[in-house]
């Protein structure tokens, strides 16, 4: 899992409350195809783990895929990496762009509507499209679950539709976007992938990243929003500062060059960045 070639920096520790009952976890923000970066990050996770000695938790907080060079290589490691050194636990959440996906391939009542914004420039799952075609060997193949498992392999194709909303340890939930504010935390967090316009939970920015009265109790650690729209909704300078029981994961991936993650125990937290900036990126 060491790549050599890709920096990773990687921060002092910072307190935060968080109560993790005794565990140590390794939280991934948004890949989005950046493979490079992620082997990168993921060999930095298993050396960090080692040292610690024991078995691990790694959480992958969801999109994965879509703008960047290669989206399969990321899914790859991503369904591999219970193989890394240290970690004994891997947790796959879902983000915005695998639901996306999963609501095209499943032939739900949205799919027309998922088709047409994962297929957009914004969303970039022509990206993926290509790459599956390539994969199988057919330059017109659509979009399927055909395609998908055919793509995937297997094992990684039944880890696709097993990913999960959450993972929530002692005061702190994992996911993708984040919370809304004075919604039932049980009700919100149950709320399904099928259906695109309740699931939040994969989506949420304005109302979650711009309030700053708590969430009763619960902190929280979420990827999707990179630093530029992060800055813009909260004022902070820096989009990965634990501050108003929130702590950001998105680095900007494609778009800025950085893969982000971090090291979260009882008490602390430290940040591991893996990539080069872009240049012109706004981080």
């Amino acid at each position: 899992m060491t790549d050599t070639q890709t920096p990773v920096e990687i921060s002092e520790w910072k307190p935060a409350p968080f109560d993790l009952g005794g565990e140590t976890v390794f939280a991934v923000g948004d890949v989005h195809g950046c493979a490079r970066e992620l082997k990168a990050l993921l060999g930095a996770i298993g050396k960090a783990a080692t040292a610690k000695g024991g078995d691990h938790r790694l959480i992958f907080l969801g999109d994965l895929i879509d703008r960047g060079p290669d989206n399969l290589g990321v899914l790859r490691q991503w369904s591999e990496a219970e193989a890394i050194p240290g970690i004994g636990r891997v947790d796959r959440l879902m983000g915005n762009h695998e639901q996306l996906l999963l609501l095209l391939v499943t032939a739900s009542p949205y799919a027309e509507k998922a088709e047409a914004k994962w297929r957009s420039e914004s969303m970039g799952g022509e990206k993926v499209l290509e790459e599956m075609r390539q994969r199988v060997g057919d330059p017109e193949a659509a979009p399927s679950a055909t395609l998908l498992a055919a793509s995937l392999g297997e094992d990684a194709t039944k880890k696709f539709y097993a990913m999960r909303s959450h993972v929530r340890l002692g005061n702190t939930v994992f996911l993708h976007a984040g919370l809304q504010p004075g919604a039932d935390l049980d009700e919100y967090l149950a709320r399904p992938w099928m259906s695109e316009t309740e699931a939040t939970w994969a989506w949420i920015q304005q109302g979650f990243l711009d309030w700053k009265g708590g969430f009763g109790g619960i902190l929280v650690v979420h990827g999707h929003t990179p630093p530029p729209k992060h800055r813009a909704l909260t004022g902070q300078s820096d989009p990965h500062l634990f501050q108003h029981d929130r702590l950001g994961l998105d680095g900007g991936s494609a778009r800025s060059g950085y893969v982000t993650g971090a090291e979260v125990e009882t008490g602390r937290y430290r940040i591991l960045r893996a990539g080069t900036l872009m240049a012109n990126a706004e981080i």
